[in-house]
């Protein structure tokens, strides 16, 4: 297992999740790093001890400020594992004696050595053991906000506790940083008959937004008793996390839980297959490569033997979040076109290079294949959107590059922000072309990532603002700068004053106006912080409207 500055301990952790199920299966249960139960008779002591529901945890201080307390990998849900793969989320079970929250939870089950670019991870611990959160809370913390993070990796990878998604600088301003484990690929999301028959709701698939709606109902009724307010919850998320963000905005099952939401880099999952809305037919293709004859004989298939399975059946070639009936009864973009969505503060907002090694460029494109790619995008208006991005373009297949991710990015984020500011909720939309270096986000301890052009050379490329959001900028990467340094300062500022008020703004800080569709208010994020009247507006313009609302 990789160990990170921010991940050190100095004991072995006991897998007691294991004990508990008798080690159901020895590959699913494996090394979770679930937290210790000393299994001895409470002893509270100071702050770092707090009696949960299910028995007391003891936390530790930031390796980066001994003000912070960090309570690592705190069980939110049973381990679905065994007989509970492809079940909804059970509560957690009791312990006795006092937990050790000293060192973080299991990534869940997921392919390694298949990232590339700033993507890219190695070895490290996974299992399907792995319904952790963690939590940083200013010591002698009382009612304050609470912020929970959805991390992204296209809901096949990730996972919460990655160094920077280092908690420390958030805490620092007065919130409480709760970052979560859910499952992934398909142990998260797969859907087929067999699981709909057995399922109470008739429905099969979304277990990785479930396991975010278990997080954030344990953290409506254990929060307080951290320092945290129930009733002001901010929920926030990147790429996949943002698709996610949207969909627990959309889902019945997450009312009430949140009370402001971020969504970075992704908009709503509104691409969700016509021919196959529940995931059934692309489900029933992995099944049928696993050669599993029954659900019982499913459930024992190998996590190994289900990825690769997976894969050959190109099961994540669309949407992993599908239309299920129970937790998303229709698509999530229909019930925001129809402002049926959660009715709360929104900020959000996408990176100027977001397609950067992100979605495939092709370079041999043709002419004729790109007008028919832009008239697409743009309708009849598909020549006039290639003009706007030839003078920056080399060849068709960079104009369609260009134009697709604007699209999907840029467009997918204004047309999320309008339906937002529609049912009037305070609405903040910004635009980062700021450009970080780019380096290996999720491997600390070889952050190195030679780019020909150097480390700046990919633009504001997609994930770029995860250090910045979270302060983690000299904790991971290379190459920082003051400017970069200065930015981060004020964008950790901007979120969370807005976890804390629904709006960004504060003393010392740039202004920020409100989004509206009348005005399409923008936050320029680069070294001088301002709002603009919209960007890339005539191409945005074009696309509008070819796709009204």
């Amino acid at each position: 297992m990789n160990m990170n500055p921010g991940q050190q301990s100095n004991r072995k952790p006991l897998n007691w999740a294991c004990s508990i199920l008798l080690c159901i299966t020895i590959a699913a249960c494996g090394d979770s790093g679930a937290p210790t139960d000393t299994n001895q008779a409470p002893e509270p002591t100071a702050q770092n001890d707090v009696q949960l529901a299910q028995g007391w945890v003891r936390g530790i201080a930031s390796p980066f400020d001994p003000d912070i307390t960090v309570f690592r990998g705190l069980p939110y849900a049973a381990p679905p594992v065994g007989d509970r793969r492809w079940q909804p989320p059970a509560p957690a079970t009791p312990w006795q004696g006092i937990l050790q929250a000293d060192t973080f939870g299991a990534s869940c089950y997921q392919a390694q050595h298949t990232s590339s670019f700033v993507w890219r991870r190695e070895a490290f611990t996974v299992s399907e053991d792995c319904l952790y959160l963690n939590i940083w809370t200013p010591k002698s913390a009382n009612n304050l906000p609470v912020m929970v993070w959805f991390h992204g990796g296209a809901h096949v990878s990730g996972q919460g506790h990655s160094l920077i998604f280092d908690g420390t600088e958030l805490a620092r301003q007065g919130v409480i940083l709760v970052t979560v484990n859910y499952r992934l690929g398909p142990f998260g999301f797969l859907a087929h008959p067999w699981l709909a028959e057995e399922s109470a709701t008739g429905s099969a698939g979304n277990y990785g937004l479930m396991d975010k709606i278990a997080a954030l109902d344990w953290v409506r009724t254990q929060i307080g008793k951290l320092g945290g307010d129930p009733n002001n919850v901010t929920i926030f998320g990147q790429s996949a996390g943002s698709q996610s963000v949207c969909a627990l905005m959309a889902s019945p099952l997450a009312t009430g839980l949140f009370h402001r939401a971020i969504g970075q880099s992704a908009p709503c999952p509104g691409h969700v297959p016509e021919a196959d809305t529940n995931g059934m037919v692309r489900g029933g293709q992995l099944v049928e490569a696993t050669d599993a004859n029954s659900l019982v004989a499913l459930r024992r298939v190998p996590p190994e033997a289900l990825l690769a399975a997976a894969e050959t059946a190109r099961w994540d070639s669309q949407s992993r979040i599908t239309v299920d009936g129970w937790v998303l009864p229709e698509p999530p973009a229909q019930r925001l076109r129809e402002g049926r969505q959660a009715k709360v503060p929104l900020l959000l907002g996408s990176l100027a290079n977001e397609g950067v090694e992100l979605f495939p460029l092709n370079p041999q494109l043709t002419e004729s294949e790109l007008a028919a790619s832009l008239g697409m995008l743009g309708g009849a208006r598909g020549q006039e959107l290639a003009a706007l991005y030839a003078p920056a373009a080399e060849h068709p297949g960079a104009i369609e590059h260009a134009a697709s991710t604007d699209f999907f990015m840029a467009f997918g984020m204004q047309r999320w922000a309008e339906s937002q500011a529609r049912i009037g909720q305070p609405t903040f939309l910004y635009f980062m072309d700021h450009v970080p270096p780019a380096f290996h986000l999720y491997m600390p301890e070889k952050p190195e990532l030679e780019l020909p052009g150097g480390p700046r050379s990919a633009g504001a490329y997609h994930s770029g603002d995860l250090a910045l959001v979270f302060g983690t900028v000299d904790k991971v990467g290379l190459h920082w700068t003051e400017q970069d340094r200065a930015l981060s300062h004020l964008m950790v500022r901007y979120w969370t004053n807005f976890a804390k008020t629904g709006d960004p703004n504060g003393a010392d800080l740039p202004v920020w106006l409100p989004f509206s569709s009348e005005t399409a208010n923008t936050q320029r994020l680069d070294d001088n912080p301002v709002t603009v009247p919209g960007i890339r507006q005539a191409a945005l313009t074009i696309m509008a409207e070819a796709h009204p609302p």
